[in-house]
Formats: structure tokens, sequence, C-alpha cells
């Protein structure tokens, strides 16, 4: 297995992508090889100066980079030897199976329905994060960021999108989905959530538990928590914000440290026909390990298949 990563992407890139790559070849001891994309001028002495440790990963030269203010489409189309370009193509040709990236998030997400696709039957691709909860374990929370606007049709593929990952991924045997509302009641809600009720509510492929609040969020009420890109953004800035205070305030809990956005790595892409994660632009060498971690333990599960083998039905 191979899992590519865009050595150009991050605020901090290519150093600490180079120093993430190397602690994810360690973990992985030998079940999958990192493919690094990017400029070899910059990031084969970074691999020489690890030595040995760097010894199981290879490089793929890209000689252009997407900046993070760049426009997503423009840049993307104008730069096809950008590493997130090349990186997708990598994807899209099978010569890896995920493609992880802390660079331009508009560009990932153009990339991915330029070059993988989304899969047929599947409205709009979603961001998904990851929601720690109190008792163990975690829960999936999207949309994040993708879909500021969604229509309830797209709110109930979410459902099934998160059901699908808590189930393969997460090892959630039947995952609860809860549709992110201001009240519990059948009726609270905008038009488009009311409607978005319905539709989860008959839905045969998830077991949907009804609306759940804001107070919700990390108790065991819901695995999967359904939202529009807006409000999913905003709480998950909230949420990392509340790091940054108990972090500032020296208070250390290990159920507050998995609000660290290190801990995860990055949020994955999914709906489209293979895997694509997207990490943190300010992402440390911590975080790029464990976002390339993600992208194997997402291709270990098959869930592209599985959401395609659903939506196909």
């Amino acid at each position: 297995m191979k899992i590519a990563l865009d050595a150009m992407g991050g605020d901090f890139a290519p150093q600490a992508a180079v120093d993430g790559a190397v602690l994810a070849a360690q973990a992985l001891a030998g079940k999958a090889q990192i493919v690094l994309i990017g400029q070899e001028d910059a990031v084969r002495p970074l691999l020489q100066q690890h030595g040995a440790a760097a010894a199981d990963l290879s490089l793929v030269p890209a000689s252009q980079i997407i900046e993070m203010g760049e426009h997503p489409a423009k840049a993307y189309q104008q730069k096809q030897d950008s590493s997130i370009a090349i990186g997708y193509k990598l994807l899209a040709t099978g010569e890896v199976e995920a493609f992880c990236s802390a660079g331009n998030t508009g560009a990932m997400l153009v990339g991915a329905m330029f070059s993988v696709k989304a899969v047929p039957g599947v409205l709009r691709p979603a961001i998904a994060n990851f929601v720690p909860k109190v008792h163990g374990g975690m829960g999936i929370m999207l949309d994040v960021g993708a879909n500021a606007e969604c229509k309830p049709e797209m709110l109930e593929q979410f459902g099934e999108l998160g059901s699908l990952y808590a189930q393969y991924v997460l090892g959630i045997e039947k995952p609860k989905v809860g549709l992110m509302n201001l009240g519990e009641e059948e009726g609270k809600g905008t038009a488009i959530t009311q409607a978005a009720h319905q539709l989860l509510k008959v839905n045969p492929h998830i077991h949907f538990i009804g609306n759940i609040e804001g107070r919700d969020l990390f108790n065991d009420k819901a695995d999967v928590i359904v939202c529009d890109g807006f409000t999913g953004n905003v709480v998950l800035k909230m949420a990392e914000s509340v790091y940054d205070v108990i972090a500032e305030k020296n208070i250390h809990d290990p159920f507050l440290d998995k609000f660290n956005y290190e801990a995860v790595g990055g949020s994955p892409i999914l709906g489209i026909n293979d895997n694509a994660i997207i990490g943190h632009g300010v992402s440390t060498p911590t975080a790029i390990c464990n976002m390339l971690l993600q992208g194997y333990q997402m291709a270990s599960s098959g869930i592209a298949d599985q959401i395609k083998n659903t939506f196909k039905s």
C-alpha cells in the first residue's frame, strides 16, 4: 500500500511534512510506503538529514505549489504540476491508495471533484471531522465546511456517509445518527432541517435517533452528527478555541487533550471515489503523522468501496 503526502502543503512545509512522514513510516513499520510529492531541491535534502529513517520514503517531483491564498479552482487548473494536482493524479490512476495534504483546502476539494470525482448518486461530498466522546471513543460530524448551505437531501446523505465511516473505520457496529438542531422536538428548526428530519427518519440504511442539540456533541447520544457546513465549521473552530484556552491556562485532561487537532491530523472528504484527507494549515509533524495514519486506516478499511456500493444500490 502507498499513501501520498503533499510535502509542500501547510505553513511549516516542507520541514513538518518530511518530519511527519518519517514518524508515520516508523509507526507503520513496513505496512505501507509514504510517497512524498514536492519540489525535489527542497524535499530531498530534508530526507537526507533523516538518513536511514527516511529510507522507505519515496519522492515524486512537483515543480509548482498552490499557495494558501490562491483561488482554488484557477490555481488547480493552471498549476497541473503542483503537489496537489500530482497527488490527485496518483490517486486517480491507482498508484497510491490515499492522498493527504495540509495545503489549500479549496484546491483539495476542487482536485477531488475534478480527478477522482464524486461517487455516482452522491449529491455533494462532505468534509468530516472527529468528535471526542466523554466516555471514550470518537464520533464523526459532517459537513464541517465543504457545503455552507445544504438541501435536505444532502443532509440525509451526510447521515449515510457518516454512518458508513463510523461503522467501517471507527468500528461502531450500529452508529446512532443525530441531526444538529436547536431543539430535540421533531418540529424544531428551519424548513430545511425539518425536511431533513423527515428524510432521515425513514432512511433504512441508518439508525436515526432524531434531533440533537449542541449540548449533546460530546455525550453518547449520537455517533454521527449531521449538519450543514456553516454550522459544522463554526462548531469545529469553537472546539479548537476551547483547546487553545485550556492549553494557555496549563490545564491538562485526557479528554480535553483530544480537542487538539494534532490528535487525528486531518478531515476526510467523504463521498468521493477514493481516500483524500485535508490537514490543518498549521500542521506539525505529529499532525502530519496522524493524518497519514488515518489515510492508511481509511485505505485498509475499504471505506470508499463501501460508500460506492451503498450508493449504487
